[in-house]
């Protein structure tokens, strides 16, 4: 389908050069300047972003399942950023790492359509009208320069900022300069006006083109401001370009959707709502089209600049010589006669340009507004659409499931919370070391070995994560006042949080020797393979005993002693393998590099012993 609307759009651009005196040359630098902005808009972004540091990240993940929340972070980081497809990207992110649900993901999503049409405002105001800040471009980089050189680092983003900034509006004034002048070739306006008055048909070519147009060149942003030189130049009229800004609003849902491509299952559905969101919103904005785009136009005429449909009427009033003078010369270099059509044509463009961006935000506002109310049900659309594939486990999403973010509860009970939710911790780090068992006794040309690799470091940001949120609860709880017997409680699942987080460090390190194995082509013979088992044959022992000790929260002389043995056993079996191996390799039973491997992966489960031996005994000390 991208194809074929590929096609599509190169079979217009190819009937434009048929049809007029365009060069290949012209052509190039067209694109050239469509570089130049988009190149400035991601400088732009990606500076802001660095200035703004882990605060956004801060503000993302502390979300909570109030929708409007959600909109309004949404919004707020869009608007700081200048990008929904960063927004939109970082929030699939966050979903992958399970640091927020679908239903909270959904709710920044569309916020983060009402944010990114400030980018159209600011091109609006500062790219059209009088005063165009394209004439500063140049000395603004003057002013960034030195920044960017700065040792500083947010001096240096905030030259990055000033930069992409200056580069933007210079992109865009030369963007204005390189599109075909119709003037000149009325023969190829009137290919465009056949598309112009087929009533639906026309919205729904023109909405077409819209996403067409964003697929390709991948922002909104750009294809807004390409809309808005289409129209401000007389191509298409104000209908029509509102029916393309509508089609740029589902031609963005592409960046979130190719960002999940290798994500889980969660963050595929995240991106997926992204797209019903601004689908559903297309739908029913199109049976009220004519309405809003009139309430738009009346709102401009009103309150705005003028009337925002005349700039096409008004063109076509101009003659070939008149309308090159006013395009390119400035008001003091004008004959007379021409100065009040030059200020009729700068006033066109203003109420042009603000009345599309008016629509661009009263559309997604609107839209939001709308679509608030169905939240839950677009998250039963993305749960029954994008289903798991048969065998395929379901990943845990990451969440407290006894520790609240509100205002905490007394002390006791706070404390039998951090007491379950470690429990749950050492459940997670138990099953990543199932994940190890699986990939040690795969095949290492399996495809799903590197799935379950995957995984496993998706489990292992996790475990950091609960890690510091167990950690920072517990540090609120002990800021009250407590008995020493709680502060010593507090003290000691601390340590068993810290402990099982190093659990968890193992598996993956367990995981990262089986994927350097795997890369080196080595295979285990039978009798590595049936040792290394045997190590983890242990280690489930351990972890049994482990559960068991958290479930009952009590821990006897007797049961320590036992725990202890288990432990002991590890490192017997450890020290055995050590030896053994010396001879074994002695006798070429297999070669060097397995050994390598093989001792690398004894080492770690020894430790991982050590660390299961911790958390059972930050028990004891909790009785002491």
């Amino acid at each position: 389908m991208p194809l074929l609307l590929f096609a599509l759009y190169l079979s217009l651009i190819y009937t434009f050069l048929l049809n007029m005196e365009y060069t290949f040359f012209d052509f190039l630098k067209l694109v050239g300047s469509l570089g130049l902005f988009l190149y400035g808009m991601k400088i732009m972004s990606e500076g802001l972003q660095k200035l703004a540091g882990d605060r956004l990240r801060t503000i993302l993940s502390a979300m909570t399942k109030n929708r409007v929340m959600g909109v309004m972070t949404g919004l707020l980081i869009t608007a700081i950023i200048q990008s929904s497809s960063a927004t939109t990207v970082m929030v699939v992110s966050f979903v992958n790492a399970g640091l927020l649900s679908l239903v909270q993901s959904i709710g920044v999503i569309m916020g983060a359509n009402i944010g990114t049409t400030a980018t159209a405002w600011l091109i609006s105001l500062f790219g059209f009208g009088k005063f165009s800040i394209s004439a500063l471009s140049i000395p603004l980089m003057g002013i960034a320069i030195p920044l960017i050189f700065s040792s500083k680092n947010k001096r240096k983003s905030f030259g990055e900022f000033i930069f992409g900034f200056a580069f933007l509006f210079l992109g865009l004034d030369y963007l204005k300069a390189s599109m075909p002048d119709l003037q000149n070739n009325p023969e190829v306006l009137s290919f465009v006006q056949n598309f112009s008055d087929m009533g639906i048909w026309s919205t729904l070519f023109y909405l077409l083109i819209g996403t067409v147009l964003t697929l390709i060149v991948q922002s909104s942003s750009a294809t807004v401001a390409l809309t808005l030189i289409m129209a401000t130049k007389g191509w298409i009229d104000f209908p029509s370009a509102a029916a393309m800004i509508l089609g740029e609003n589902i031609g963005t849902t592409i960046t979130a959707n190719l960002a999940a491509i290798p994500a889980n299952i969660s963050a595929k559905r995240a991106a997926f709502s992204h797209f019903l969101f601004n689908v559903f919103g297309v739908i029913w904005v199109l049976l009220v089209f004519k309405f809003f785009v009139g309430m738009v136009e009346q709102i401009v005429l009103n309150f705005g600049p003028g009337d925002p449909t005349a700039m096409k009427t008004f063109l076509n009033s101009l003659s070939p010589e008149e309308y090159n003078q006013i395009a390119t010369l400035s008001k003091s270099e004008l004959p007379a006669h021409l100065v009040p059509k030059y200020e009729t044509f700068m006033s066109y463009q203003a109420a042009t340009s603000y009345g599309l961006s008016l629509f661009h935000t009263m559309f997604n506002v609107s839209n939001v507004f709308v679509m608030i109310w169905f939240v839950n049900l677009y998250e039963k659309i993305c749960l029954k659409v994008i289903r798991h594939r048969k065998g395929e486990e379901e990943d845990e999403e990451f969440a407290l499931q006894f520790i609240s973010t509100g205002l905490l509860s007394t002390a006791e009970l706070s404390i039998l919370q951090a007491e379950k939710e470690m429990e749950m911790y050492a459940k997670r780090a138990q099953k990543m070391f199932g994940f190890v068992k699986k990939m040690t006794n795969m095949d290492h040309n399996d495809k799903k070995f590197l799935k379950l690799y995957n995984r496993l470091e998706k489990y292992e940001d996790i475990s950091d994560r609960m890690e510091v949120e167990i950690g920072s609860y517990l540090s609120k709880v002990s800021e009250g006042r407590l008995s020493n017997q709680s502060k010593e409680h507090i003290r000691s699942i601390l340590r068993g949080v810290t402990e099982i987080e190093s659990i968890a460090d193992s598996c993956c390190n367990i995981g990262r020797h089986l994927k350097r194995k795997m890369e080196a082509n080595v295979v285990f013979e039978e009798k590595l393979l049936a040792n290394i088992n045997s190590m983890y044959s242990l280690l489930d022992k351990a972890y049994e005993n482990m559960q068991l000790m958290l479930k009952n929260k009590k821990i006897t002389e007797q049961e320590l002693h036992e725990s202890q043995n288990i432990e002991s056993a590890i490192n017997d079996k450890r020290n055995t393998l050590k030896l053994n191996n010396v001879e074994d390799l002695n006798n070429n039973q297999y070669s060097y590099q397995n050994s390598v491997f093989y001792m690398d992966i004894a080492s770690e489960c020894e430790r991982m012993g050590d660390y299961i031996i911790n958390v059972i005994e930050s028990l004891k000390v909790k009785q002491g």
